[in-house]
């Protein structure tokens, strides 16, 4: 009998660092509600076991999580049990959006138990219409956003192929070493590559030094440490944002971040807050990684861009953003100082348990909010046979953040998943309302 030896990765700086920064009030999952269209009521146990089925044959999903102080690693759980991690529940009548968003910021606000693989789906049914959901949550230190969707994909009709248990070239350092050892030739290439990094690493750590700026006392956008959380699905129509653009020029993701913009505006106007008072720096996050490559370990950096919130005119605010990205894009995803992801991969793990808790607590003083963007594959996509009807991604809420967008494009929608302190924001609805009327704002110059 042939016993098979469990496999073991080592984490690189950033993924260790994503799991140093995490707080019971702060867990660091990056998640997805995807809703189905049932022909007929939906059998949960079939559900639940084709779930589980399909995930016991994805490799990194078997990993468990082995800290120390010298080395953490990820390695092959021994008495994994996929059915483990899928869980059920029903929502109330109606069964509508708001329901599911209720239940989902319950769901997103548990972090996940670190003595398991760091992973968990939710089947979620009761919803109108025969419709049900897959909520997803993966450790950011398991997946980042793009990885997220490439592992989830495979959980669904015809993609099962793609579940093997070699999905995921796992690193492993000494055996790297050993290569150099072998071939002296790629010493200097190593070589010149480390010392790029040095000047580049040099060049971040700088640039967000000079960036640092004190909160503004009493901004909405800042909270104190609370576990609680509200969500809010919202879908908007792509053609509407299309229509922008046609209008007034720049990327989809501009458009995205200028109705962003225009709902934080409507949203600070109804507080009674003075928008001019109230920056609205955000971070959004850049997946460094290729298109086709395949890699557990986060590859990610990110640019700062400043919301002009306090600017009245809507067409003014979409140009003053599609100018900042430019710039952004222009210097690259290794300048600037949204590129610290970039600098914290490539600091030592053992200074990541004692600096990054603290760094962690002092995002604010970079930026107020994040928004990321996440790329779904324009592919038809179903769960025995219910197709998928909306899919809205999920990002994790930084400590002392109130707020976190994130942004997919499904087919003929824009998905936004906005997550919320629910302390800080007990009026999350009203940004919510806020962001259709943002994009009739820049449509019809309203």
């Amino acid at each position: 009998m042939t016993v098979r030896t469990p496999r073991r990765s080592e984490l690189s700086a950033l993924d260790w660092a994503f799991l140093c920064m995490e707080r019971d009030t702060a867990p660091m999952h990056v998640g997805a509600v995807s809703v189905f269209r049932a022909d007929e009521p939906v059998d949960r146990e079939r559900l639940r076991g084709l779930l589980a089925e399909r995930a016991a044959r994805i490799g990194r999903l078997r990993m468990r999580l082995e800290t120390s102080w010298v080395q953490p690693h990820w390695r092959e759980s021994g008495d994994f049990n996929a059915a483990d991690h899928v869980y059920e529940h029903h929502v109330p009548s109606p069964g509508g959006r708001e329901e599911l968003a209720a239940l989902v910021s319950e769901l997103v606000a548990e972090p996940l138990d670190r003595d398991r693989p760091l992973w968990e789906l939710h089947l979620i049914t009761g919803l109108a219409e025969n419709r049900f959901a897959i909520v997803l949550k993966f450790h950011h230190a398991l997946a980042d956003g793009r990885d997220a969707v490439q592992v989830g994909l495979r959980l669904f009709d015809g993609y099962t192929e793609l579940t093997d248990d070699d999905d995921v070239p796992l690193r492993n350092p000494l055996a790297e070493a050993v290569g150099l050892v072998r071939n002296p030739s790629r010493w200097l290439g190593t070589l010149r590559e480390t010392l790029s990094s040095s000047t580049e690493s040099l060049g971040i750590a700088a640039s967000v030094v000079r960036n640092v700026r004190m909160p503004v006392q009493r901004s909405p956008l800042h909270a104190g440490s609370s576990g609680a959380r509200r969500l809010a699905l919202v879908p908007i129509d792509l053609a509407d944002v299309r229509r922008v653009r046609a209008k007034h020029g720049g990327t989809t993701n501009d458009v995205v971040l200028a109705v962003i913009t225009g709902a934080l505006r409507r949203w600070l106007d109804a507080r009674g807050q003075q928008v001019g008072e109230v920056p609205a720096r955000a971070l959004i996050p850049v997946c460094r990684r290729a298109r086709k490559q395949v890699d557990g370990g986060n590859q990610l950096s990110g640019y700062l861009c400043e919301l002009p919130v306090a600017d009245p005119d809507p067409a003014t605010r979409l140009q003053a953003i599609r100018a900042a990205m430019t710039r952004n894009k222009r210097n690259g995803p290794l300048r600037g100082p949204g590129a610290f992801p970039v600098l914290a991969g490539r600091l030592p793990q053992l200074l990541h348990q004692v600096a990054t808790p603290v760094a962690g607590q002092g995002a604010q003083l970079l930026f107020d909010t994040m928004v990321t963007n996440v790329p779904l594959p324009r592919l038809p996509v179903a769960l025995d046979g219910a197709e998928v009807a909306e899919l809205y991604p999920v990002a994790p809420l930084a400590a002392g953040h109130a707020l976190s967008i994130a942004v997919s494009q499904f087919r003929d929608t824009v998905h936004i998943g906005v997550q919320a302190n629910r302390a800080a924001l007990p009026d999350l609805e009203k940004l919510s309302e806020a962001l259709p009327q943002a994009v009739a704002e820049l449509d019809h110059g309203a």
